[in-house]
């Protein structure tokens, strides 16, 4: 029988091949086969599995030598302080996207008192809904349409707005970006697909993560593009805008976006690894 001391070892051994992070996922994994804290792991260093609990273990290990990423694994992952359902249907939580999230609160915090009842927002290509969530869950006064155009996405947005008890504030619906939406809206946030059509097939995470949610085509702007310009006829004097950008893209949307506002406030943010990561547009009030 092994112990944990041993199953991590060969844990690690196995995983330092295909993952940076090798042994935060190893202690992740055997804490959730357990079922324990990753803490109870290290007090509990001699501590033997059962032989269902081996071959769990063993079975999991096999995926992510194999690449598959662990939240996929886990069906889960945090975003923002909050757990969220995940699938293959739907990108992975990144903490780049909590700079989005945090300048949003930020701005509702500021401008919730013009609500009547609430202010109205829009989060385009939702995927899981971690951004409505997460925005909804730390202010009150902000009802959400969430769109998404994939069926699948959807269904894992569904579960993550019932787990967070959001269904009266967050709308779920199937569309095409801002096509069917007629409500005028004080905030719209996306983290659409931004990476250029000829630079995903190299990326990693294009062999498990959604292609739908990745491929911006030929530029990175197709869906961008249409969504400012969509955007321009449903946002209110006064609201704002936040997109998720590459990094190396920063330029040609500013441009899109001054096209689109000539008389807002744009700017784009760096994420905490001080690169180029979101747009940020405040309109002028009325």
């Amino acid at each position: 029988m092994l112990t944990i001391s041993q199953t991590l070892q060969e844990s690690v051994s196995i995983l330092a091949p295909v993952s940076e992070t090798a042994r935060l996922d190893s202690e992740v994994w055997l804490a959730r086969v357990l079922g324990v804290p990753r803490s109870w792991l290290l007090a509990h260093a001699e501590h033997e599995l059962s032989e269902t609990q081996t071959a769990d273990w063993q079975a999991g290990l096999q995926r992510l030598a194999g690449g598959e990423p662990l939240p996929y694994l886990l069906g889960e992952w945090e975003f923002y302080g909050l757990t969220f359902q995940v699938s293959p249907s739907v990108l992975i939580p990144r903490p780049e996207t909590e700079l989005l999230v945090e300048e949003a609160i930020a701005w509702l915090r500021t401008h919730t008192h013009r609500a009547q009842p609430a202010l109205a927002a829009a989060d385009v290509g939702t995927g899981s809904a971690i951004i409505p969530v997460a925005i909804a869950a730390n202010v009150a006064a902000v009802h959400f349409h969430a769109v998404d155009i994939s069926p699948d996405a959807l269904a894992v947005a569904q579960a993550n707005v019932r787990q967070h008890a959001l269904t009266e504030r967050i709308q779920l619906s199937h569309g095409d970006l801002l096509a069917d939406i007629t409500t005028p809206l004080d905030l719209i946030t996306a983290n659409l697909p931004y990476i250029p059509s000829g630079r995903v097939p190299a990326l990693p995470v294009a062999k498990w993560e959604p292609l739908i949610a990745l491929d911006g085509g030929d530029d990175g702007l197709e869906l961008i593009r249409v969504m400012i310009a969509q955007a321009g006829q449903l946002l209110k004097p006064g609201g704002l805008f936040l997109e998720e950008i590459d990094p190396e893209l920063e330029e040609p949307v500013q441009a899109l976006a001054l096209a689109q506002w000539p008389n807002a406030k744009v700017a784009v943010l760096p994420d905490l690894t001080g690169r180029p990561r979101l747009l940020r547009v405040e309109l002028e009030p009325a």
